[in-house]
């Protein structure tokens, strides 16, 4: 069966209260998803604004991370049964969780079989650095990121490929590269966690997301959405975006 596209936004450490709840009303107003799914990744304080505001719509909310326990002495995490009372989705790996607070393979596999305990759809992201791909090891970091994956990985994963050269840089992957790396990513998956889960499981792409170019990464056969950042936060460009990955 067709793999249904995902819009997902990823606000970071972006959007008091207020704005949240401004941003969040006026999309359940317009409601841009079509047959795509929205996914609407806020800060933590602003998840259960979030989780109001979509309640009687088809947009679903997702932390931005969480801790691998369900409960403890860890001073300023959110486990993910605090997470779960507000999230549908959580996202893991993103490579700023990975380069500033040190998160590696070990932290991550935790986290996602917690979010299969929790009921939390896990974007599992995945991609290199600029000297990593320069040095043609591109091949080889997706092959340890992907590596925590296998038959009692959750059955409702999502792959975000984010090269990590193109976040934020306004310069983002081809294509042709976000294609290529797609299809690679989803035959690693075959391995790991079989043939037809790899064929069903959505993979993103992220990095300098804008209007203007998600309509050819969403050409592409292995590309199934998008895991947008800075454009998220304009509400008609997120929304632009949305009718695009809709439209594909």
């Amino acid at each position: 069966m067709p793999r249904r596209p995902i819009s997902a936004a990823n606000w970071k450490m972006h959007k008091r209260s207020g704005e949240a709840a401004e941003f969040c009303k006026a999309l359940a107003e317009i409601d841009p998803a079509g047959e795509a799914d929205i996914v609407i990744a806020a800060g933590f304080l602003q998840l259960p604004i979030a989780a109001a505001a979509f309640a009687t719509t088809r947009i679903r909310v997702a932390a931005q991370n969480m801790h691998h326990a369900d409960s403890g002495a860890f001073t300023g995490e959110v486990s993910p049964a605090q997470a779960a009372e507000f999230a549908d989705w959580v996202i893991l790996g993103h490579s700023e969780r990975r380069q500033y607070f040190c998160e590696d393979e070990i932290a991550l596999e935790a986290k996602l079989a917690a979010a299969k305990r929790h009921g939390l759809a896990p974007i599992l992201c995945v991609g290199e650095t600029q000297i990593e791909r320069d040095e043609g090891r591109t091949a080889a970091v997706l092959t340890r990121q992907l590596a925590i994956l296998g038959p009692d990985s959750p059955n409702d994963l999502v792959i975000a490929y984010e090269p990590v050269w193109a976040i934020g840089s306004g310069e983002p992957a081809t294509p042709e590269t976000a294609q290529a790396t797609a299809a690679s990513i989803r035959a690693k998956l075959a391995a790991l966690i079989g043939p037809e889960r790899a064929d069903a499981t959505r993979i993103l792409y992220g990095g300098s997301v804008k209007p203007g170019n998600i309509a050819d990464f969403m050409f592409q056969p292995d590309v199934d959405g998008a895991l947008v950042g800075g454009a998220s936060l304009d509400l008609d460009a997120f929304s632009a975006i949305t009718r695009a990955i809709a439209a594909a």
